[in-house]
């Protein structure tokens, strides 16, 4: 797997997936009293955690974009 994920790009996609991660079971809104919204931001967080340790996101590799100066 070739990086194509930038450093800029890393950084936000940790804070968002950790904010989707915190948001169901730390907050009130309403939104996350589904059980479906619920794992559907789980799973987001996860994804955008896992892609921005590994610097690939496979949806950027079929799209051809890159971040990172490599």
């Amino acid at each position: 797997m070739t990086a194509n994920v930038g450093t800029i790009d890393r950084l936000v996609r940790i804070i968002i997936g950790a904010a989707l991660l915190l948001l169901p079971f730390m907050s009130s809104f309403a939104l996350f009293e589904s059980t479906a919204a619920t794992v559907i931001a789980v799973v987001a967080g996860v994804i955008l955690i896992a892609t921005s340790a590994m610097r690939f996101c496979p949806l950027y590799r079929i799209l051809g974009l890159r971040t990172c100066r490599v």
